[in-house]
């Protein structure tokens, strides 16, 4: 358990004022909310969706940048300096900066895309590159003060360069209709899901992955040897994929991306598996439950990536797979911030006291339990009605989406409201960012 000791050992006095991490998880689970709600009004378009600008286009993105990217870039601007070590800035303005720039952004970014009117996509890529530039000199610079756990620093930098990869590709297909695009449709496209769902994102989550996993199992740490294996497996995965996109290899190279990353996958779901099997803390609840399922997705996705390059799959399996793909990323977030959320409120909430509030205390069990089966069965439906290509159960799945989003945002507001609640006086945020806090949930 030393990885988790050193994570945990004076992490009290490298926490961020608790509302930059709050304000882009609680705006995340908002553009999770207009997600499930666009999905629900544009199911008729979904289901003939062929491709090109569109609501389906900007259901997906509010979820890819709204939610996943939003969740990310909170947690790694929290769990980075106390996991590295570093003395945090008192300054708030850069996080409140990129929080805004980001959030108007997306916005901004996913109109441009539903209404179809190139440009606004233009000003929502300009913002929301701007932004996430602004992000990367803060990522960048966690990284590069780093002291120890070089394991999740190695899977933080080449996160950075997969998210510098994954801009230019989006800047090429936001050029596509612009007439100023650098890349083939199909190279831009390529790239832009190999380095945005499994490079940037999946590298991050596997690099908390060592540290959170077991910190909440109360588990060994996982062999460092298998650990860098996995990691390895993911880099050579994600270079052949960039030589596939651009040409240098032949298609079937997609087919040698997908097994080296089902490798990687394989090798990093088993460390964590055996460490939630080996924790002193068993029944970690529903939200470990939902990480689980979120592993069994994308591992089912790289399979099904794997079978699409050998044309073994009918038409709907492209989008089979990127439900697998996107819907496990989010199943696993979703999972883990269940257990971030109430964890980051308790530390802040027990500053300074003798008895810090348990995170257990904090935490509303009921609409996490709704949530729960709302998103199981949200996810379940969408598989289902992509190889059917039903409308009407496609509106289903995102009505049950939409409700369980509703209920983790009510989880989130009364985590929130407890946490300051409990709070000393002295550390008790200011009314002004409460009213903040509140707009954007």
């Amino acid at each position: 358990m030393a990885l988790a000791a050193t994570f945990l050992g004076g992490a009290k006095g490298r926490l961020l004022a608790p509302l930059v991490p709050f304000r882009f998880f609680g705006t995340a689970l908002l553009f999770q909310v207009l997600a499930w709600g666009v999905l629900l009004a544009a199911a008729d378009e979904v289901s003939h969706f062929q491709g090109g600008l569109g609501w389906p286009l900007a259901a997906l993105h509010l979820v890819t940048l709204g939610v996943l990217l939003m969740t990310a870039v909170g947690a790694s601007l929290q769990l980075l300096p106390v996991a590295t070590r570093q003395a945090v800035s008192a300054r708030r303005w850069p996080y409140a900066a990129l929080w805004a720039g980001l959030t108007l952004g997306v916005g901004v970014l996913t109109l441009g895309m539903g209404l179809a009117w190139p440009s606004l996509l233009m000003v929502g890529a300009m913002l929301t590159s701007a932004a996430l530039l602004g992000y990367l000199v803060l990522l960048a610079r966690n990284l590069h003060g780093a002291k120890g756990m070089a394991l999740v620093v190695t899977h933080g930098w080449a996160a950075v360069l997969s998210l510098l990869v994954l801009l230019g590709a989006a800047w090429s297909l936001v050029g596509v209709y612009q007439g100023t695009a650098v890349l083939a449709r199909s190279s831009a496209m390529g790239l832009h899901v190999s380095f945005a769902a499994y490079g940037f994102m999946g590298l991050l989550v596997m690099g908390f992955s060592y540290i959170l996993v077991p910190m909440f199992a109360l588990s060994d740490n996982p062999s460092p040897h298998w650990a860098w294996l996995s990691l390895l497996l993911a880099l050579l995965a994600l270079v052949v994929a960039a030589m596939a996109s651009i040409a240098w290899l032949g298609v079937h190279a997609w087919a040698a991306a997908a097994a080296l990353g089902l490798g990687a996958l394989m090798v990093h779901v088993g460390l964590m598996l055996r460490a939630l099997r080996s924790g002193m803390r068993q029944g970690l609840g529903k939200p470990f439950v939902l990480v689980r399922l979120g592993w069994a997705a994308l591992i089912a996705s790289l399979l099904v990536a794997l079978m699409r390059a050998f044309d073994l799959l009918p038409q709907w399996g492209s989008t089979v797979f990127g439900v697998l793909l996107v819907g496990g990323l989010l199943t696993v977030l979703m999972g883990v911030l269940s257990r971030i959320v109430p964890f980051l409120a308790s530390m802040h909430a027990g500053a300074g006291q003798r008895r810090a509030p348990t995170p257990s205390s904090l935490t509303a069990q009921r609409p996490l339990n709704i949530h729960f089966y709302c998103h199981v069965g949200a996810m379940l439906l969408l598989l289902v009605a992509c190889v059917q290509g039903s409308a009407w159960m496609l509106r289903l799945a995102a009505a049950l989406g939409l409700a369980g989003a509703c209920a983790f945002g009510s989880f989130f507001v009364i985590a929130w409201r407890r946490m300051r609640q409990n709070a000393p006086a002295s550390e008790r945020v200011a009314p002004a960012q409460t009213s903040s806090l509140r707009q954007i949930n």
